[in-house]
């Protein structure tokens, strides 16, 4: 009888800045062994505590065109004048091989990764419970100027218009709840036929069978 195996999946968490998604994307990370995290080529400066190759491969503006220019990207965004792209060959060797990639990415993101990769990605929008808590969390991780708040306040109503676009949408009220719900996202998501290979194989010598 034929052996039923998977396709990855691209599991993709977009959200305005400071609503969650980075907390709850890392203990995804943590509390599920089968999915690896898409580290991302970026131009932005590094932040406090940020380590080049774990959180994001950083380089010039000049090393990053040249790659684009290269096709070495899956998807590629501007954020706040900020360069941001997942190169193609490990998720595409990733999915092939059966493990899952998770994204971090603003909608610009998701809306390419969606339209390079439609039937492997399962997309989630992480909503914050008020502007108020928000801005209070943009301000009390401490990682940005004031200047830089007030910037991604005004982006946060951009990003939000485009919750619909998702297969998903959580409300991080309360950041157990919304890992508990990303957990069960992807046992679901995992468990698509159209996802597993060899399944017509193994249901024909079944039949078979009986």
């Amino acid at each position: 009888m034929d052996e039923i195996g998977r396709r990855g999946l691209m599991l993709v968490l977009s959200s305005p800045s400071g609503a969650g998604k980075t907390t709850i994307a890392r203990r995804v990370l943590d509390e599920d062994t089968g999915i690896a995290p898409s580290i991302s080529h970026t131009t932005r400066e590094k932040r406090r505590g940020e380590v080049d190759g774990r959180d994001y491969h950083f380089v010039d503006k000049q090393t990053f065109s040249r790659m684009r220019e290269q096709g070495a990207f899956l998807e590629w965004a501007v954020v706040f004048d900020n360069y941001y792209g997942t190169t193609r060959g490990p998720v595409e060797q990733s999915l092939g091989e059966g493990r899952d990639v998770l994204f971090d990415v603003d909608w610009q993101g998701a809306t390419a990764l969606r339209d390079s990769a439609k039937n492997d990605v399962v997309s989630v929008f992480v909503l914050p419970p008020s502007a108020r808590a928000l801005e209070e969390r943009l301000k009390t991780r401490a990682q940005d100027s004031e200047e830089v708040v007030v910037r991604r306040m005004r982006g946060a109503s951009n990003e939000i218009q485009h919750w619909g676009e998702y297969d998903y949408v959580l409300v991080n009220f309360d950041v157990e709840r919304s890992v508990a719900a990303v957990h069960a996202i992807l046992a679901a998501e995992r468990l698509k036929h159209a996802r597993l290979t060899g399944l017509d194989g193994f249901v024909q010598g079944l039949l078979k069978q009986l």
